[in-house]
């Protein structure tokens, strides 16, 4: 079956977001920030997040509207806090993100563990703007703080061994006390073939609107894959490892039928027990019609090459 990718130069004008509209938001969410510094304290707030006055935009983020930090924040998949979409908010005071490792190893130069500060301070934290689509069929469109994740990757050199890169979340009942139920086998591991990490669009986050990344959102750091579903941007990372050979991931290896390794948003490949072609965007009314789904989740421009020659109905 053939893939259709759209490019952005199709996009009607009638989906895009009026300039006026943009440059009122844009104004709305740098006073939001300045009162979000201001009311911070030192202790309060990590030396890395007082960065934030000076964030620059990427160049690839959407003109789509914002949706609401309030749902953004209440409507969440994270089971190691509960498995309904308001358990993690409603759990997120069980988890304390302080102190905080995380481990690099495997086929790369540059191993070792590293403490958060450590770790996010090379980098040049940016807003991005990005939809997240996920499987059961609704979007968000969240304006995240973060870094490349190909700058990261880089500073760690891997070696021509290394074809994959493997995440892996923290794995403390006390803390996720959700983990206590064998709903997944713990801890959640997920993966990505090394040119999909090695492109420009995912991102380490470890903000949202502004503020520090709440703990039902993947605090205090998560990866953000925005051309795949939801579930592949992996929360509250504690080790990164470079490996040769495609890793084992969490929903993957729960039921391989519905949830396959690469997971690219594709309206033409329906799960199992949801058709794919519409998604419902949290926080519109329900009689708005649902919107379109696009093939890459809009981002085909950036990420189509990364599949040539593949068959998308196999390789889901």
């Amino acid at each position: 079956m053939s893939i259709i990718i759209k490019k952005s130069s199709d996009i009607k004008p009638s989906e895009i977001t009026p300039k006026s509209v943009y440059l009122d938001r844009r104004r709305f969410m740098k006073q939001a920030i300045a009162s979000c510094l201001l009311l911070a304290t030192d202790a309060m707030m990590p030396a890395w997040a007082k960065r934030w006055p000076d964030l620059n935009a990427s160049v690839y983020n959407t003109d789509d509207t914002l949706t609401s930090l309030d749902d953004i924040t209440s409507y969440n998949n994270f089971y190691e806090l509960g498995t309904s979409k308001t358990d993690p908010a409603k759990n997120a005071h069980l988890f304390n993100p302080q102190p905080w490792t995380i481990t690099v190893e495997g086929e790369c130069n540059k191993t070792g563990v590293f403490n958060l500060e450590d770790f996010i301070k090379p980098y040049a934290l940016k807003e991005y703007i990005y939809r997240l689509r996920c499987v059961e069929g609704w979007s968000m469109v969240v304006p995240w703080v973060g870094f490349s994740l190909a700058d990261m990757l880089k500073q760690f050199e891997p070696n021509s061994n290394a074809k994959y890169v493997e995440f892996t979340t923290l794995l403390d009942k006390s803390r996720l006390p959700g983990q206590s139920r064998r709903v997944l086998s713990w801890p959640y591991t997920e993966g990505l073939r090394i040119d999909e990490a090695m492109n420009p669009l995912p991102i380490m986050a470890v903000g949202l609107y502004g503020d520090i990344l709440p703990s039902q959102n993947g605090a205090p750091i998560r990866l953000v894959v925005p051309w795949k579903y939801g579930f592949k941007s992996i929360k509250s990372i504690v080790k990164i490892r470079f490996v040769e050979t495609q890793p084992k991931t969490t929903w993957n290896e729960l039921a391989p039928d519905e949830y396959g390794f690469y997971s690219n948003v594709n309206p033409d490949v329906d799960h199992p027990r949801w058709s794919q072609k519409t998604e419902r965007r949290i926080g519109e009314p329900f009689w708005k019609p649902k919107h379109k789904t696009l093939v890459f989740n809009g981002y085909a421009d950036q990420v189509a090459h990364l599949y040539n020659g593949m068959d998308l109905t196999k390789n889901f």
